[in-house]
């Protein structure tokens, strides 16, 4: 039986930061985000990566982090290129966006057989999500119809330094997912959170305890046959309504799949604190964060020795 795989999602582009924020240093050693991630994972039982990148950034991204977690882990790479698409498809003239995340989980169809979790790169989950996840993988690897998402509480995901988009979620009393939707404009404020629609009016509040969605997934191999159907539809229909922004994502696809009832999403509860740097601002603070749980001794000083 394949062993659980760990897949990355790193191959945005970073328009909000202002650069490809998955190779910024966040610590003196040189480590980034994506490191800290990849020795949790390891340490979880994890014992290979994929990571999703663009092709022109192979070199690059092999050089600041590949190379040293080949030393540790099985490395294999894939690509998302906006030219990979249907060849009765005409991508839309001044379109350089890629087509989302869930494009982007479709370029490893070839190379994972097995049970797999999806991390963002710029994203720092805490330890416990890929423990439990790799768990829940582990024990239901036959069942193909069995997802799993590790949520978050939304106030544990915001940042100081502008308004973010989280997957918004409702979960039954049984821990199961029933309702998933991308919510953008999320915003932290004095008595909590909120967020604004793009009509501009007044922010509505929400619930800084509500779970929300960080991209921490957990798949089975079945789910390429259901985002390859997915794809179609949005290539066929969706572009139309936004040739040069429309994006097909993973939330957005996962909610269409468990209402209807072809697969299930287990919600498995992180108790962790989220930080990343969806702006440049917010980089002090990841940086700070990391010193602080060095100190601690949650991480050595150097973790690819």
């Amino acid at each position: 039986m394949d062993k659980p795989v760990l897949v990355i999602l790193a191959a945005g582009m970073g328009s909000r930061y202002g650069g490809l924020k998955q190779m910024d240093p966040v610590d003196d050693r040189g480590h980034k985000i994506i490191d800290f991630s990849i020795y949790d994972a390891k340490a979880a039982g994890f014992e290979k990566v994929v990571f999703i990148i663009k092709k022109e950034m192979e070199a690059d991204f092999k050089e600041c982090v590949g190379d040293a977690i080949s030393r540790h882990m099985s490395v294999e790479y894939v690509f998302q290129d906006i030219d990979d698409v249907p060849a009765n498809f005409v991508i839309p003239e001044g379109r350089v966006k890629p087509w989302g995340t869930t494009h982007a989980i479709l370029r490893c169809k070839d190379v994972v057989k097995g049970p797999f979790m999806v991390i963002n790169a710029d994203d720092y989950y805490g330890k416990h999500g890929y423990q439990i996840m790799y768990k829940f993988l582990s024990e239901t690897a036959d069942q193909d119809d069995r997802y799993a998402m590790v949520s978050y509480e939304l106030g544990n995901t915001l940042t100081e330094k502008g308004s973010v988009t989280r997957g918004v979620c409702k979960v039954d009393e049984n821990s199961m997912l029933t309702d998933i939707v991308e919510q953008k404009n999320l915003i932290k404020t004095a008595n909590g959170a909120a967020y604004t629609d793009s009509q501009g009016n007044d922010p509505v509040a929400i619930d800084v305890k509500t779970p929300v969605s960080m991209n921490m997934w957990g798949f089975k191999p079945g789910l390429f046959d259901e985002f390859e159907k997915a794809m179609d539809l949005f290539y066929n229909e969706k572009v139309k309504n936004d040739p040069l922004k429309a994006e097909c994502l993973i939330p957005t696809e996962v909610d269409v799949i468990i209402k209807s009832k072809r697969a299930t999403v287990k919600v498995l509860n992180s108790p962790d604190k989220w930080f990343g740097v969806t702006y440049k601002e917010d980089k002090p603070f990841v940086v700070e964060s990391f010193k602080k749980l060095k100190a601690a001794g949650e991480y050595p000083d150097e973790l690819w020795k």
